[in-house]
């Protein structure tokens, strides 16, 4: 009765769903405070819904119901139980739910705390952020249904994909929706303010927390597949421009540039019709990333589906509301009103250049990663676009981005001194170009790209401590004073500036993993050794393992520095005899930030066992940027101005009116 219970759940929340699409709706165009009050309820009524369904497949998950097809299909009775709850998103129908479960979090969130909201305005958002949640309420009911019965129960399941067993993959996609879904919220803005015919200042301080939620988690959710994808494949590397993970990153760029967008729309009342175009682009990146990877044109760890059915679903999904909403868009956009003007050369200019090289970085990873798909669609005709391609157009974008971006926080808003920024970056330079000189000193001359990079790198995170310590007087006044105004510095300006540093950092270890990684590939038998680096490995021999619904071959190696022990490394291979698989346990030593990688291939039959042996310099500073990326989100998002998503009661004079 659980999975008839959750599926009966399902359907009664499309019914609210519907609800709450049409009657909010028709209230906000009659003006009509009854109508429209009926949104926020049913928004809650439609998340307890979804989440007693959500519930119900993790009870049937967690008692191992294998009458339940979804579970027989990605369960085992012996699998730990981080992974059968986490088995509950990893697979097609599941993920879904989990997708429609966080849209209806969100839109209860707004129905909660938009209190603030013109009614006219909440009624709208809500009833668009609805219909969303049909359209794939409608999806799972149709196509994806995760409650199905088999007439006869087996007595055991299939067992989840093995490559999905990992502490990774429990926390990756869960974040990664959170960002995803969390982009609708600003596309139902943008679709609800087209609809009234005016945007203002006011929209943009309602939208900004909520991008800055989602981008928060985008970047978690990315860094987090990126870490999983390193030390689970057994590759060595931590991006490889993947159709899905390409996916992930259109968005976050998208989000990334809406954020900037948005901050002008706010403080100057500018770029409006710009930043509503943003905010439908980045959710409508986020549908098409959905398509990607559970439409079946893919082939995938993260691509489920394989029904041609639910692929031509999602498509009929996309041109309802990418399709409707840039229609929308281009009719009503030429009526919104223009803000205010602003001097090429100010902090607004600078947010605007922000944007054109986001934006541009955005599509040649669009094209790249679409243009074969298309081109296999249309002729048959299967092409690769892989790592050159992109490094070859999406690299040029990024880099006068990143020397642009201490100036922006530097310039004055409307009009700004650009020698006057440039003379107090004269320290940042500074410490770029010294980088630079004892880069290529250390290297021994050669290419200076990869000098440069480094000094780039340094360089941004010393552009980032300068508008502290300009804004601080650090150097100027005693240090108490100094201490004081940091004190009193707005958490969203101590954002920008973790923010900034860490896309530094993150830069610093992706030009040290992918310039000065060393790989060795050896076969080895017992008490034989290999060096990387000044490190030797001494391979001790083999053992056997068994797990709850696994057995490893685990291979012991003995790792020195200058003859002394500094620790032992196990990689392992581990074989599921439920699925028929095995797949490679990556062992990982830390040094410093670096690692040491070492992964197994399969044991010969002569005794000696293939070995992949990685030097990693500098690569968790890639991981630790991200984090700090997303610990300035989480500073801006904390400032008092954007706690609860919309402006002070007494400045709501500023909101976005209804249409005359």
């Amino acid at each position: 009765m659980i999975a008839e219970s959750g599926h009966y759940a399902l359907v009664l929340a499309l019914a609210l769903a519907l609800v709450q699409m049409t009657v909010p709706f028709v209230g906000a165009r009659k003006n009509d405070p009854v109508l429209m009050a009926v949104a926020g309820p049913t928004a809650v009524a439609q998340l307890c819904f979804v989440a007693l369904a959500f519930g119900a497949l993790m009870i049937c998950y967690v008692r191992s119901d294998f009458s339940v097809l979804n579970v027989f299909e990605n369960s085992h009775s012996a699998k730990p139980l981080v992974y059968k709850l986490s088995g509950v998103w990893g697979n097609h129908e599941g993920s879904m739910l989990l997708w429609v479960f966080i849209l209806t979090v969100f839109g209860a969130l707004v129905a909660l705390f938009g209190a603030n909201l013109p009614a006219r305005l909440k009624a709208s958002v809500l009833a668009v952020q609805s219909s969303i949640a049909a359209a794939f309420l409608l999806f799972i009911l149709i196509t994806s249904n995760p409650f199905l019965r088999i007439s006869e129960a087996p007595f055991e399941g299939r067992d989840l994909n093995p490559i999905l067993q990992d502490p990774g993959l429990a926390i990756h996609p869960p974040l990664l929706y959170v960002g995803y879904v969390g982009l609708s919220i600003s596309f139902s803005f943008a679709i609800a303010a087209l609809i009234e015919g005016r945007i203002d200042a006011a929209w943009a301080r309602w939208v900004r927390p909520w991008t800055l939620l989602a981008w928060i988690f985008l970047t978690l959710g990315i860094a987090m597949g990126s870490y999983w994808a390193y030390y689970t494949l057994g590759w060595g590397g931590w991006w490889f421009w993947d159709p899905v993970e390409n996916a992930s990153f259109m968005p976050w760029l998208a989000a990334t540039a809406l954020l900037h967008s948005a901050l002008v729309m706010e403080k100057r009342d500018a770029l409006k019709v710009w930043t509503t175009l943003l905010a439908i682009l980045a959710f409508s990146l986020s549908l098409i990333g959905t398509f990607l990877v559970r439409s079946g044109v893919l082939t995938s760890v993260h691509a489920f589906a394989t029904d041609p059915m639910r692929g031509v679903f999602i498509l009929m999904i996309l041109a309802v509301f990418i399709g409707g909403s840039f229609a929308l868009f281009a009719l009503r956009a030429p009526l919104l009103k223009q803000g205010g003007l602003f001097a090429p050369v100010s902090r607004e200019g600078a947010l605007v250049l922000n944007n054109l090289f986001l934006v541009s970085a955005c599509a040649t990873v669009f094209i790249g990663t679409l243009y074969p798909l298309a081109l296999e669609a249309l002729t048959g005709e299967k092409i690769s676009v892989g790592a050159p391609f992109f490094n070859a157009t999406f690299v040029p974008l990024f880099i006068p981005l990143l020397i642009a971006v201490p100036f922006g926080p530097l310039l004055g808003w409307k009009r700004g001194d650009l020698l006057g920024v440039a003379q107090r970056l004269v320290g940042a330079a500074g410490v770029g170009l010294i980088t630079v000189a004892v880069v290529f000193a250390m290297e021994g001359g050669g290419p200076i790209l990869v000098p440069f990079a480094i000094g780039l790198a340094l360089y941004v995170m010393a552009g980032a401590l300068t508008e502290v310590v300009e804004r601080t007087g650090l150097l100027k006044v005693p240090l108490a004073t100094a201490f004081a105004r940091a004190k009193g510095l707005p958490r969203s300006a101590w954002g920008a500036t973790f923010a900034h540093f860490g896309l530094g950092i993150a830069l610093l270890g992706i030009i040290g993993e992918t310039q000065w990684s060393l790989e060795r590939i050896a076969e080895l038998r017992p008490g034989q050794s290999i060096s990387i680096r000044r490190y030797d490995f001494q391979f001790d021999g083999l053992t056997t393992r068994q797990g709850p619904n696994y057995r490893d071959l685990t291979a012991h190696f003995t790792v020195r520095r200058h003859g002394e022990i500094v620790g032992a490394m196990e990689p392992a291979r581990r074989s599921f005899p439920s699925r028929g698989t095995a797949i490679t346990e990556t062992a990982l030593m830390t040094r410093g930030v670096s690692q040491l990688y070492l992964s197994l291939g399969e044991p010969n039959p002569d005794g000696s066992l293939a070995v992949r042996l990685y030097y990693k310099p500098l690569v968790l500073l890639i991981w630790f940027g991200a984090v700090g990326m997303a610990i300035g989100g989480v500073l801006s998002l904390s400032d008092r101005r954007l706690r609860v998503g919309a402006p002070k009661p007494a400045r709501t004079k500023t909101a976005l009116l209804p249409a005359e």
